[in-house]
């Protein structure tokens, strides 16, 4: 029986020739991100639960501030110094003030074949080149910190076949809202969906990126693509190489295949409170909103930026709306500066911040207050994920969002 790329790479990590899902093994990690949201945690236990701390591989490690940059309040500046107090400790690599955890990772470590563990739930953004990465919970961060390994129960693998190509007007984040609409946001828990196909050829890095990072929205333990060429291409520009290439079998066994036809894709909006509320946008417009987000580890890349200063420029954003434009890392806010686009922004009227995660988030940028609306290109939608209880959040697609914050109520572009 063959193996799916999740279980070939996770038995290489454990040692083996052969998994099958439900398996349990002891698993090498190749490498460990966490992030301001709780690294802090798990700095307290090293020191306080362990009788002999030590740390099995700095090198494997990363550690990134991205959550609530700059601090905002004493707790939140003194989390944050004991995360860089520890970094800076044991040489572990850290990055403050450069952008989004799981761009950054991309942008500067994950390579295909690799097994990584984030103490972030959209760590499977890495699935895009061809790696496995999957969120923990700080305790199972700590244990891979300190002896390098974790255990694994082998996920099934889902199979959705992309075909065609998607339409000019429509993005890889109506597709993937579509597909969580379609399954639900259980529709994929404990699995790995994998993406494949010839309209997958279609998909550049950065939409892969989107599509993997919101697997965790239907329950996915992570998303994955076939690292071909145009993931290759990618490594290559940004000065790495693969640890290994894996293709799924012809023989390999899949939970369940879906086939997805690119081109019936059309402009989609997650009403609130949930992520599977997805309808096709013109069913929501005219919805008035108070503030609308560019950005988040989803969508806050240079192709996005460059979408939405396409839709914005030579306009301005309504005066009831305070639209927050966020890029994902420092590259791609320098790029950005360097094609003008956010001279585009800022002459619009728009809020361009530095890069972090922002309202997505929900923490110290950009929060909603009692019963606003937002438009967002961020990962959730439940209830007080970006404010007050009362408040909503939409999400759709940059041009929807930026189209939107011109006039004042959800539109499409």
């Amino acid at each position: 029986m063959g193996m799916t790329i999740a279980e070939k790479i996770i038995a290489a990590a454990a040692g083996v020739d052969h998994v099958k899902p439900g398996d349990i093994h002891t698993v090498n990690l190749d490498r460990l991100m966490s992030n301001d949201g709780t690294t802090h945690l798990t700095v307290d236990m090293y020191h306080n639960k362990l009788t002999n701390p030590r740390i099995a591989d700095p090198e494997k490690l990363v550690f990134i501030v991205d959550h609530n940059v700059p601090a905002d309040n004493p707790k939140t500046a003194a989390a944050q110094k004991k995360m860089r107090d520890f970094a800076r400790e044991h040489q572990i690599d850290f990055w403050e003030g450069k952008g989004v955890c799981h761009q950054i990772m991309m942008e500067n470590y994950v390579c295909p074949g690799e097994l990584i563990f984030g103490a972030d739930s959209h760590t499977c953004t890495y699935g895009a080149l061809g790696a496995f990465g999957t969120g923990v919970g700080c305790t199972d961060f700590l244990y891979g910190m300190v002896t390098g390994t974790s255990w694994v129960l082998v996920p099934e693998s889902v199979k959705f076949n992309l075909v065609g190509k998607l339409p000019e007007g429509v993005y890889p984040r109506d597709l993937m809202l579509t597909i969580i609409g379609q399954i639900g946001a259980n529709g994929c828990n404990y699995q790995v969906m994998e993406f494949c196909g010839e309209g997958a050829k279609t998909l550049s890095v950065n939409d892969r990126m989107v599509l993997c990072n919101l697997s965790v929205e239907a329950g996915a333990k992570t998303g994955i693509f076939e690292a071909d060429e145009i993931a290759l291409a990618y490594l290559e520009e940004h000065g790495r190489k693969p640890k290994a290439v894996y293709k799924s079998d012809p023989d390999a066994v899949y939970a369940r295949e879906y086939t997805i036809d690119l081109s019936a894709i059309q402009p989609v909006i997650a009403r609130p409170d949930f992520v599977d509320d997805v309808v096709p946008a013109k069913e929501v417009c005219g919805v008035k909103i108070d503030e609308a987000f560019l950005g988040s580890c989803n969508n806050g890349r240079i192709e996005e930026l460059r979408i939405g200063a396409g839709i914005i420029k030579g306009k301005k954003v309504a005066d009831s709306v305070r639209f927050l434009v966020v890029p994902a890392s420092l590259s791609v806010y320098k790029q950005a500066l360097k094609e003008g686009l956010i001279d585009i922004f800022m002459e619009s009227g728009a809020i361009v911040m530095n890069p972090n995660c922002s309202v997505c988030w929900g923490s110290c940028q950009g929060v909603i207050g009692e019963n606003e609306v937002l438009i967002s290109t961020g990962t959730r939608n439940f209830k007080g994920r970006a404010g007050h209880p009362s408040s909503k959040v939409y999400l759709g697609s940059a041009a929807t969002v930026t189209a939107s914050a011109i006039a004042g109520e959800i539109t499409l572009a």
